[in-house]
């Protein structure tokens, strides 16, 4: 750390070092540190639950470099009943709302032990995918081992103090009438319906009726059995209002980041940590919500999810890392037509990492430097790769049939200068735009790009020039007269060559750079460059 700056200069190592700082404060050891992300298995995990484990893995990764040991827990809610049948998924779901999804079959056929398995395994998959290192952890593996019967004997006996503090902090009284447990019904295998009446302290058992309850805004009856739980045993689990508190202890959690959708859960449960458990709560950093384009949350339930999977049919890792390390602060829109522009996003940090871009805001240029160091997990690469603008790659994908596709674009990609060799990560590229060709490629997309009048009458008259070269485009000398056309039209319109260019490269590709102008146009073809300009034109 120096000049001030921690670390590598952003948002991440600033709370990695104040978590550092208040560990200390706090007197606890620091040999270990534990940062934790909690797993949804109650629905498709998305972007948004990704991000949640993602920027723990950031934190643990600055603690690292800081010089201590760390580690990610990955802690599935898999004890979870049920609440609602997310959008797509089968019927026969409804008979099992309220119970454990770790105990509901798997929607999707055999391949996971349970409805909850598959839902973690989705998130997981992801993290694996993109290079996240964790250690998973099981939430009805956790009750079952008994690994947090000390905490919910504590609370239980403390839960008349705990339902009036619940009631002081958010208003709900729910806790003042039953215990801040739901144990599994012996009658009808439900959470939520089984009502918590009283706590055998000595015993560690739990007395309860199966009187029904309202979840999410659908009444489910009881069956009216009434029996007793051992809290030893894993057939219950802790409300959400006292739950983390207790796993924070039981693990020994020193970070968790949360949505604002959970604020009130995690202030209740700071207070549980603290005064109940004799714990002092984790560090906290809350982040805003991922909306979708049309401004509505992601939901699992809602049926709008982007999964990681269907990103990454489109776009590398470190576009994902991109996206999501790059500020925690802001609520964000977000869906799949961000891939192209996080894509060339990506270049653009590495060229400045490797100072093919001049940035001289030394207080960004560290900031940028320091997010691309943690999108490659801190391992950055010797040397930059070759850069080509996704949305090339992906109108050349658009030229060709998947027959020999990569080498034809390739062979493209070499006549315009663009890259010299075939590399791996090149070919991943042409890949992934090619699925975004084959899936979401529209001529019909636009770019807002604000033109002086000169420009729009540049434009005007290139299309005009354009239809000229109709029947001639194979011809030899073409690409050099189009290329000369466009030097004269810029002069023609009181424009710098340059600045024209600029602008064609930006209604063409959304880029500031790209191939020889003259080149590119014939093979990508005159009538399709002319429909292009065309809608630019139009505002």
């Amino acid at each position: 750390m120096t000049d001030g700056i921690i670390g590598k200069g952003t948002w991440i190592d600033k709370v990695a070092d104040n978590l550092l700082k208040r560990e200390k404060k706090l007197g606890r050891t620091v040999d270990l540190i534990r940062v934790e992300s909690g797993i949804g298995a109650s629905g498709i995990p998305h972007i948004g639950s990704m991000g949640d484990a993602v920027r723990a893995y950031g934190i643990a990764m600055a603690l690292k470099n800081f010089g201590y040991n760390t580690e990610l827990i990955a802690y599935s809610d898999d004890m979870d009943g049920l609440r609602k049948v997310p959008a797509g998924l089968p019927g026969w779901l409804e008979e099992h709302l309220a119970k454990p999804v770790s105990r509901i079959p798997d929607p999707f056929g055999d391949c996971h032990t349970s409805y909850g398995a598959h839902m973690s395994s989705i998130l997981l998959d992801g993290l694996d995918k993109i290079g996240v290192k964790y250690r998973f952890q099981s939430g009805a593996e956790t009750y079952k081992r008994g690994d947090l019967v000390n905490q919910i004997d504590t609370i239980l006996k403390n839960s008349v103090s705990l339902g009036q503090k619940i009631a002081e902090f958010i208003g709900q009284e729910k806790y003042n009438e039953t215990l801040p447990y739901f144990p599994i019904c012996k009658g009808c295998g439900r959470l939520y319906v089984a009502k918590a009446e009283k706590y055998f302290a000595d015993e560690k058992k739990v007395q309860y009726t199966c009187s029904g309850s309202k979840i999410s805004n659908q009444e489910l009856k009881g069956c009216g059995y009434s029996g007793e739980v051992d809290i030893n045993e894993g057939e219950g689990k802790l409300a959400w209002k006292v739950e983390f508190a207790a796993r924070w202890q039981a693990l020994d959690i020193r970070f968790e980041a949360y949505g604002k959708d959970i604020m009130d859960s995690v202030r209740v449960n700071d207070w549980v940590a603290n005064e109940i458990l004799g714990y002092a709560h984790p560090l906290h950093v809350k982040y805003e919500m991922f909306l979708d384009k049309r401004g509505k949350k992601i939901s699992k339930s809602a049926g709008n999810v982007l999964t990681p999977q269907m990103w990454l049919r489109y776009g590398t890792a470190e576009s994902i890392l991109l996206l999501l390390f790059k500020r925690i602060s802001g609520s964000r829109h977000v869906g799949l037509d961000d891939i192209p522009s996080l894509m060339d996003e990506y270049d653009a940090y590495e060229d400045i990492y490797f100072d093919k871009i001049r940035e001289e805001n030394q207080v960004k240029l560290t900031k940028i430097k320091g997010i691309y160091e943690f999108v490659n997990h801190l391992k950055p690469p010797k040397q930059p790769t070759a850069h080509v603008p996704y949305r090339i790659l992906v109108q050349q994908a658009s030229l060709f049939s998947s027959d020999k596709r990569t080498d034809k674009i390739y062979g493209r990609l070499k006549k315009y200068g663009v890259v010299k060799e075939k590399t791996d990560d090149l070919l991943k590229k042409i890949e992934l735009a090619s699925n975004w060709s084959d899936d979401l490629f529209s001529t019909e997309e636009k770019f807002q790009i604000e033109m002086k009048d000169n420009h729009k009458n540049a434009i005007a008259e290139l299309i005009q020039s354009l239809k000229s070269f109709i029947g001639s485009e194979q011809k030899p000398e073409s690409p050099k007269n189009l290329q000369s056309k466009v030097f004269d039209i810029a002069r023609n319109n009181g424009i710098e060559p340059k600045e024209l260019f600029t602008l064609l490269y930006k209604i063409l590709i959304n880029s500031d750079r790209g191939p020889r102008i003259g080149n590119y146009v014939l093979d990508l073809g005159v009538d399709r460059t002319i429909n292009i300009l065309q809608k630019h034109l139009v505002n």
